[in-house]
């Protein structure tokens, strides 16, 4: 079976990869850590699997996707291609649609419910897998966002910790789109002080990922202490001006 990205996407692909590592690398440096204790997560929502597979030959291994529709397609045609790809699974996952994806992915970043937990738990135990999750923590407080407000993770973390075949692996938050400068930092270093409390609280050794920063913020993201970072349009282009090839 043949690839689809054209050389022109892979270029324009692969520059863009190594831009956005370039600007994590200096952010990381900045913080204190070391070179590659970030991860760079591709977000191909929209775009086809084309642009997952020219990332992918560019050496981009960790891919994301919103929705389960879109992901599902993606990771069969990967392993048509014997194409090697670490998937997550980072937008809203509902109930219905867990079963689509046990087995398939490689960390779910959006686990905002202990209802969608025990789903994820039973639908594992019942394959012979185990999930590796984060919780979704809304630390920003908007109604528009979902997760767990910062008063309700240890409640939800103690329930969701004694369920079999899944791995509670971190947090993830998003960040308001900035209405001064600063206010996305301001959430990030919130939420880092909230993953560190948590690590003491769990005791769990899985619990070393803290998800936050996309295109917009996470330069921000890293200098506050992101172990993964969620990139769309700083490598794929804009969703909104995307044309099929």
């Amino acid at each position: 079976m043949d690839f689809d990205y054209t050389e022109e996407l892979r270029k324009r692909i692969s520059d863009n990869i190594m831009s956005v590592k370039s600007a994590i690398d200096e952010a990381v440096i900045a913080s204190g850590r070391e070179k590659g204790s970030v991860t760079l997560i591709g977000v191909t929502k929209v775009f086809p699997v084309e642009y997952a597979e020219a990332a992918a030959v560019s050496g981009l291994t960790d891919l994301g996707e919103n929705r389960v529709q879109e992901l599902v397609p993606k990771v069969e045609r990967f392993s048509a291609l014997g194409l090697d790809a670490d998937w997550h699974l980072i937008g809203t996952l509902q109930k219905n649609k867990v079963k689509y994806i046990i087995g398939k992915t490689h960390l779910i970043h959006s686990v905002n419910s202990v209802e969608l937990a025990e789903e994820i738990s039973k639908r594992s135990l019942s394959n012979n897998v185990t999930s590796n999750i984060l919780i979704q923590a809304n630390v920003s407080g908007e109604e528009s966002k979902h997760g767990f407000a910062p008063h309700e993770l240890k409640p939800a973390i103690d329930k969701i910790m004694d369920m079999p075949s899944i791995k509670l692996c971190g947090l993830m938050t998003m960040a308001p789109i900035e209405t001064y400068e600063g206010q996305a930092r301001e959430v990030f270093a919130k939420t880092r002080v909230i993953f560190e409390d948590l690590k003491n609280y769990t005791g769990l050794e899985s619990w070393e990922v803290l998800s936050m920063g996309m295109s917009q913020d996470y330069t921000s993201a890293v200098l506050e202490g992101s172990t993964h970072v969620r990139i769309g349009t700083a490598i794929f282009g804009n969703r909104a001006e995307y044309k099929p090839l």
